[in-house]
Order: structure tokens, then sequence, then C-alpha cells
């Protein structure tokens, strides 16, 4: 076997360092990241949705439905080929016989076979596979066939590149096995489960491109290459650099360690930016931080003004967490100010909306400023997600509408528009016509109004930031700490399984306690935030200019 590795379809979606780590014998007493409770929590419910998508299924086929007991991988392996060579419709948890001249191995959801005899891989996901549109080849489930697939009138395919490298792993395994059908095709169930989207991986990805199994070809032969070095003790073929995946990968304490040491460019400027840099020699936050920002620049950067990324370097170098572009810092203020944070569970939906009421000039609004919430603690997904939603938007309605009544200014905040507007836009569209739920267009005319107002991109418009710009690290220079000090995302997620008893516990007020006072703590973080930003203190932020 090549290199004497085998790669699942996880491979060709990683960054080379992880790969080329995760098959280095000697990397493993290197540093590691702990756990992540978000990830975990992520799997385990993708293990619960897959489960409750195959019992269904399984219901429905009856006799043409085989499911692979679970066990070691020889055993299961022995079960799936067994089933293939009877000719078995549906082949449930499979584990594809290991592919020892491509080095491939992988499992699958399910195999289906056919009308040319041959199989085709679908997986089952727990994220949203189509979008509101038209274009997408899909069935209704339990409709299991690629071959009467159809233009669908509402939902248009949704860019998830993993899910479709993956589909293009299992055919290449299917292909070695002798038993793929000559139609490469896969299927995806995704969240909802109400629908396959197919995918036909041997059709151009976009007019003059390449298929989805050429693009997989390409990347499992460098990654097998990097892994295969790994694995020889041969010079490594991919070198640590900071990217976006870096955030979430275990290995990043042993890359990190590494770029420290060396200082690497890319501690400021990742991923494309740090590429462009040591193209052009620059390899150091120090090379970096030595250049002229007023010469010319010594690449084009995808990510910034050169001599903003000049700027940045001498501030990570100092240790500033942030500097200013400009004197003083335009920020939307208003007579009533209302700060939104929204609390959601993966893809299943926004469990809580929670406000910061505040009047800068003390106006009487008719009711007392502070924080409210308005939550469901009913496991999600639940139909008490739209009352919860409904009564989030009708006190902001009626908030804007006093307002507007009073002659007073009005402007609610964010930080990281992204998500909420996501929540806002879902709520609307998935409890259209319940009580309280505004319509689609209402929402996006709030959106769009200008009084809606995306702290995240006031901070990225006029701050350089030397450690991120996420909240919980710009927060603190404005003085802001959280009560809680695991406060985070992610533990938020294990919080909120424990304060509704997802796992069969009883619900835990505790619990639900800890969540409202986390998400209070982030409305008045964005409320202190752009105080200061706003304020003489601001003086004291050294401006990028002067560094």
């Amino acid at each position: 076997m090549a290199g004497q590795v085998a790669l699942d379809a996880s491979a060709v979606s990683r960054c080379r360092r992880r790969v080329h780590l995760d098959h280095d014998p000697t990397a493993v007493a290197g540093p590691r990241a702990r756990p992540d409770p978000a990830l975990e929590q992520r799997q385990a419910d993708a293990i619960a949705h897959r489960a409750e998508v195959g019992a269904r299924l399984a219901a429905e086929f009856g006799p043409s439905w085989r499911s692979v007991p679970a066990g070691g991988w020889a055993e299961r392996e022995q079960a799936t080929s067994a089933a293939l060579a009877a000719g078995v419709r549906y082949i449930w948890n499979a584990a594809l016989p290991l592919d020892t001249e491509g080095a491939r191995r992988g499992d699958v959801d399910l195999l289906v076979r056919a009308e040319d005899g041959g199989y085709q891989p679908v997986i089952v996901v727990r994220h949203r596979v189509t979008d509101p549109g038209s274009g997408a080849l899909t069935t209704p489930i339990p409709v299991l066939s690629a071959a009467l697939a159809e233009s669908d009138p509402v939902r248009r395919p949704r860019s998830q590149t993993r899910d479709q490298l993956r589909l293009a792993h299992l055919t290449r395994m299917l292909q070695a096995t002798g038993c793929a059908s000559a139609a490469t095709v896969g299927g995806v169930i995704g969240l909802d489960a109400d629908v396959v989207l197919w995918h036909d991986l041997a059709a151009p990805t976009w007019p003059g491109g390449r298929s989805t199994l050429a693009e997989y070809d390409a990347r499992f032969a460098d990654r097998l290459a990097v892994a295969s070095a790994a694995a020889t003790g041969q010079p490594a073929l991919a070198q640590p650099s900071r990217i976006t995946e870096c955030r979430r990968c275990p290995w990043w304490p042993t890359c990190e360690t590494v770029l420290a040491d060396k200082s690497d460019v890319s501690l400021v400027l990742r991923g494309e930016d740090a590429i462009a840099l040591r193209g052009a020699g620059v390899h150091t936050v120090a090379q970096l931080a030595a250049l002229d920002p007023g010469g010319a620049a010594p690449s084009v950067l995808h990510g910034m003004p050169f001599p903003d990324a000049v700027a940045l370097a001498r501030a990570w170098q100092r240790g500033l967490p942030l500097v200013r572009k400009v004197l003083t810092v335009p920020v939307i203020r208003a007579d009533v100010e209302v700060d939104v944070d929204m609390e959601s569970f993966g893809e299943a939906g926004a469990y809580l909306w929670g406000c910061l009421l505040s009047t800068p000039g003390g106006v009487d609004i008719g009711e007392p400023t502070g924080y409210r919430a308005f939550a469901t603690w009913e496991p999600l997904p639940t139909v008490d997600e739209a009352r919860s939603f409904a009564e989030f938007w009708g006190w902001l309605r009626g908030l804007r509408q006093r307002c507007a009544e009073r002659g007073l200014s009005f402007a609610a905040y964010c930080y990281n528009e992204q998500a909420e507007n996501r929540w806002l836009l879902a709520s609307a569209d998935r409890f259209a016509g319940r009580p309280g739920v505004p319509d689609r267009g209402e929402v996006a005319a709030f959106i769009s109004s200008g009084r809606w107002v995306d702290l995240f991109a006031v901070v990225s418009e006029w701050f350089l930031c030397a450690h991120g710009k996420g909240l919980k690290r710009i927060a603190p220079a404005a003085g802001f700490a959280w009560r809680d000090p695991e406060a985070g995302g992610e533990n938020s997620m294990r919080w909120y399984r424990a304060a509704v008893g997802l796992d069969g516990s009883p619900p835990d007020d505790g619990q639900r306690e800890r969540l409202l006072r986390y998400n209070a703590d982030d409305v008045h973080a964005t409320h202190v935030l752009r105080e200061w930003m706003c304020s003489p203190a601001l003086a004291s932020v050294p401006l990028a200019s002067e560094l």
C-alpha cells in the first residue's frame, strides 16, 4: 500500500500540515489541544441524527434494508462485503473494504443499489444542504433513487464542498471493489431530512471548471504524498502556517509553538496573505514590521492594505491588542438603544434572544431600562421557539413604534451580525404564519434599515487587531470582564444540553441561569464597547500611524 498509509475522506478537506502530523509517529509527544466541547457536541448530535434517519428508513423499506451491525472494523467490513455480494438494495452503516492499491479507507451511512446493479453512496449530515431557490436535484424521502431526481423548484444546493468530496472518496472506494454504479452520483440527506440532494460528481462544479471527482483526485494525491512522507520519515511536504482551521485543530498548540519560535508572519496575517509575503521574502513578523509602510508593497495582499499590514505587525510586536486607524471612531448613537445577542444550538434553532435597553440621555420610553431575555427551554428543535422569537420581535417592534411616535431616534446593536441575521431571517421563514411571527420582508427591512448596527464591522473598519477581533478579545480592552471564567460559545453548547436535559437527565435550572448570565454579559460587553469607542478613553489606544 502506498507509503503504508490509508486515508479516509476527511484528509482531503484538512490542512496539509494536519495530515502530516496525523501520520508522523514522532509528533505524538507534542502538545495537543484539549477536546473541543463544541466539536464533541456536534459529533454526538450527528450520531443521534443519523440514527433517527436510519430508523425511519429501515421502517420504510423492511426486507430491502440491511443494517451492518456495530462492532469492530473487520466484522463490519465482512458484513458489508457479504451484503454487496448478495445485491441487497439498501445497506446501512457500511464499512467499505480497504482499498489497498488506492490507499483509501472509509465507511458510509448508506449504499443504494442503482438500476444498473452497482451502488451509489448516500451520506447523512446534520447541517442544511439546500437553501431557498431552485435547481437542486432532489428526490423526496423515502425515494432513494438518483434516476428519479428532478430539478427542485424551491431549493438550490448549498455549498458544502466537504460533503461532495466525501462522496467522491466513497465512489472511488466502490469503484475499487467493482461494485460501483456506472453513474457517478452520490446523495446527501441533511438536517431537515425531507429530501435527498443528489450530486453528479463527474459534472463540472462551475462552467469551465473541473468536476468534483477531478478536484478530489488532485487533493487526494497531494494529501497521500504528505501523509506518506510523514509516515516514512521523509522531509515534511507541509510546514505550519496559521489559517482559519487552526482555531479548532487539535494540533494547534504544536504548530503555534513552532510559529511563535520563528515569529512566523502568519501569526499576524494568515492564509493567502502569509503565503504571498513569504513568496516576497517576508517570513517573520519582525521582517514585516521593519518595512516602510509608505513604500511599495512587496506583494499583493488579499486581506488588507499594505500599510495596515505593517502597522499590525508592529502592534503584535508591542503586545497591543488593537490600534486605531483614525482619531475618532464613528459609531451611530440614538436616544434609545438596544444591544442584542442571540444564543443558538448548532443548526437546531435559536433558543434565546437577549436585549439590553438603555437611554443615554435618560429619556422616558415607558418601560424600565436593563436586560431582558426571550427564551424557550424546550429542547430544540421545538415549535415553542416560534413563541419566544415572536415575543422578542413583538417587544422590539413595539419599542421602535413608541420611539417613532415620540420623535426619538432608535438604534439596535450586535457583534457580528452574521449569526443574528441568519436566525432572524430563518425564524421568520420557519415559523411563518404563527402568532406574532413577522414576515420575512419586515425582518429584512429592519436588517437593512441602517439602525441595526454591527459593532464587529465598526471594529473591523476602524481598528487593527493583532490578536483577533472576537468580542471576548476586544471588550477587555474597553474594561469589560465576563463574570463566568468559562464564558464562551463552545462551553455554552454544553451548558445548554444540561439546561434542557438533552442527555436524559432532568433539566438543570442552574445551567439555565448560567446561560442567561452569560447572554446578559455578552450584551453588556457590546454596550461597554461602543460607549468606550465614543469616550475620551479611546485616546489611550495608539494610532497605527504612530507605531
